[in-house]
């Protein structure tokens, strides 16, 4: 009766962490939360109040092109960070957030029965999304000798979709900009399509990172964007795919099937996002303040903090997850993401200020 695939899916890794959360609170224990990355910045006023303001008397239901002011913002955008032009018209289109669409692709692209590859550790998705499409899974480890990118003469012969993901959930890593050129060149000889989840771009603390469509050949790379983290708006589920014109064109044409555009109104409030930087820019210093309270007790303990240049992630080479929960700090045990992912837990700097600074305090204390 059910889905084989999803019958044999394992719970989703975020659900256990949840499961944890509740059972230490109804015991009585003060929490602190580093495990679910979900942002508790708030999310500026501005953008609040344009969704106020685009509230309609009545609201039908959104097209799957997306409003033409939305796509004007995320192009222009994308001019101005990564000096790439992008065709509002043909090469984008609005998203429910960037996870659903992530999770799409596979089932718009010619993958069944054919192989999609992601890297690993990686965010359950991609995998997910290839499944229920009918692919097959290649994971391809990252190494941190490699500086945690995959090795690409690792590809299977029949692979239709590669996915990439930097900066990286769940180690913070960085790729350079060749490695786009890199694998954009290995795209076209081997004829498949690069999926590039690009929601941590905007969470950078030395050099703003590199985008997939800065490669040399573009023609072959689909970049998912989100508001979620840039702009702490993950409720709002608001993003968008730039593509070529046929994969986008697919993608609206799929979109309809399953009903996941954005409402109008949250697209309105989505433009004013995507035209501000100042709000970015703020929320970059909250977690600088976080990663500067944490990084010290993190390390005073002898613990590792490996790559972690990007992101509102700290992966940590030392910890017993299990030892940190019975002090009411939650986080992500490495392997959650993957085997490559053993030894090493992930902090999500999602806690305020203060509750980082408390839970700084309990890792110098002994135990």
């Amino acid at each position: 009766m059910i889905n084989p695939v999803l019958a044999e899916m394992a719970v989703y890794p975020f659900t256990r962490l949840e499961e944890e959360r509740r059972r230490l609170l109804a015991a009585g224990v003060d929490v602190i939360d580093f495990g679910k990355g979900d942002p508790n910045e708030p999310t500026d006023p501005m953008i609040r109040r344009a969704l106020v303001d685009a509230l309609p008397e009545r609201a039908p239901y959104p097209l799957a092109e997306g409003l033409p002011e939305l796509r004007q913002a995320a192009t222009g955008w994308l001019e101005r960070r990564f000096g790439v032009s992008v065709d509002p018209e043909s090469e984008i289109v609005p998203t429910y957030g960037s996870k659903e669409a992530i999770f799409s692709l596979a089932q718009v692209l010619e993958t069944d029965g054919r192989v999609v590859a992601f890297g690993e550790p990686a965010y359950p998705v991609y995998e997910r999304g290839a499944l229920f499409a009918g692919a097959r899974a290649q994971t391809l480890p990252l190494r941190r000798e490699n500086g945690f990118l995959p090795d690409l003469d690792e590809l299977d012969d029949d692979v239709a979709l590669v996915w990439v993901n930097y900066p990286h959930n769940p180690t913070g890593a960085v790729a350079p900009r060749e490695f786009y050129d890199e694998l954009a060149a290995a795209a076209e000889r081997h004829d498949f399509v690069v999926g590039s989840d690009e929601a941590y771009t905007e969470l950078w603390f030395d050099e703003p990172p590199a985008s997939a469509l800065q490669a040399a050949d573009r023609s072959r790379v689909v970049v998912f964007q989100t508001l979620s983290k840039r702009s702490s708006m993950t409720g709002y589920r608001s993003g968008f795919v730039a593509g070529p014109p046929e994969i986008v064109a697919a993608l609206k044409a799929y979109r309809p099937t399953v009903g996941t555009a954005p409402q109008e109104f949250v697209q309105r409030a989505s433009a004013v996002a995507w035209n501000d930087e100042r709000h970015v820019e703020e929320t970059r210093t909250r977690y600088r303040a976080k990663r500067e309270v944490l990084i010290p007790a993190v390390e005073s303990r002898g613990w590792e903090i490996v790559a972690s240049g990007a992101t509102m992630y700290l992966w940590v080479a030392g910890p017993d997850p299990a030892e940190l929960l019975e002090r009411g700090i939650i986080v992500s045990p490495g392997e959650m993401f993957g085997p490559s992912g053993e030894g090493y837990v992930r902090l999500a700097l999602v806690p305020t200020l203060e509750e980082c600074e408390r839970a700084a305090a309990i890792l110098r204390e002994v135990f």
